[in-house]
C-alpha cells in the first residue's frame, strides 16, 4: 500500500475494482482548504480515460508490472500480434487497450507491460518517436508561408500527420507518438 505522495506518470494503481495507469498528475495545494492530487487516469481493461481527484495523503493500491520488449507482429481480426524478442512467446493485445495504434509498423520494437501477478499483457507502449515513410501528399502551394502553414499526410501505417508544406511523397518523417507531432526529416 502506498499514499498520493507516491504518483507518478506510467504507476499502475487497483482502483474501483480495475487498473488504471496514471497518465498525468497534478498536486494542487490551495490557498483554503486541505490539498488534493488531480490525476488522469486510463483504464487497463477497457481503455477509457477517467478524471479523479485523490485527497492528499489518500491511501492508493499499486500493481507491480514488469516491462518486456516484444515486436510488433501483425494485426488481424481479434487485436495486435506481438512476439516476446527473448522467448519468441506470443500475446494478443486488443486494439482499444494500444494508445496510438496507428502508428505502429510490422517489425517496430514496443514496450509492453506485464502483470506480475497472473503474467497477463496489460498495455503496449511505444517509443517516444517512430520513423515513418509518407505514402500520400498533396503538393503545397507556392507562396502560401504566412504562419508556418501545414499539409496533411498519410504515412505507411495509414495515420494522417500534420506536416510542413515542404514534405513531399516518399519522404521519411520522425512522429512524436504521444502528440503526432511532425518531428524531422529522416535522411
Amino acid at each position: 500500500m502506498a499514499t498520493t505522495s507516491d504518483i507518478r506518470n506510467g504507476l499502475v494503481i487497483n482502483f474501483n475494482h480495475d487498473l488504471f495507469q496514471i497518465i498525468e498528475f497534478q498536486h494542487v495545494k490551495p490557498g483554503k482548504g486541505n490539498a488534493f492530487v488531480r490525476t488522469r487516469l486510463r483504464s487497463l481493461t477497457t481503455g477509457r480515460v477517467l478524471d479523479n481527484t485523490f485527497n492528499a495523503g489518500a491511501s492508493i493500491y499499486p500493481v507491480r508490472v514488469e516491462r518486456h520488449k516484444f515486436q510488433y507482429l501483425y494485426r488481424d481480426e481479434l487485436g495486435f500480434n506481438f512476439m516476446n524478442s527473448e522467448t519468441f512467446e506470443q500475446v494478443l493485445i486488443d486494439e482499444k487497450l494500444i494508445e496510438n495504434a496507428d502508428l505502429m509498423k510490422e517489425g517496430q520494437e514496443v514496450e509492453i507491460l506485464i502483470n506480475t501477478e497472473n503474467e497477463q499483457p496489460l498495455t503496449c507502449e511505444l517509443p517516444s518517436s517512430v520513423e515513418l515513410e509518407v505514402t500520400y501528399a498533396e503538393p503545397g502551394i507556392r507562396g502560401d508561408t504566412a504562419n508556418s502553414p501545414k499539409k496533411s499526410v498519410e504515412v505507411e501505417t495509414g495515420a494522417k500527420i500534420m506536416v510542413p508544406l515542404f514534405i513531399e511523397q516518399g519522404t521519411r518523417i520522425r512522429v512524436d507518438t504521444k502528440t503526432y507531432e511532425y518531428l524531422e526529416r529522416v535522411k
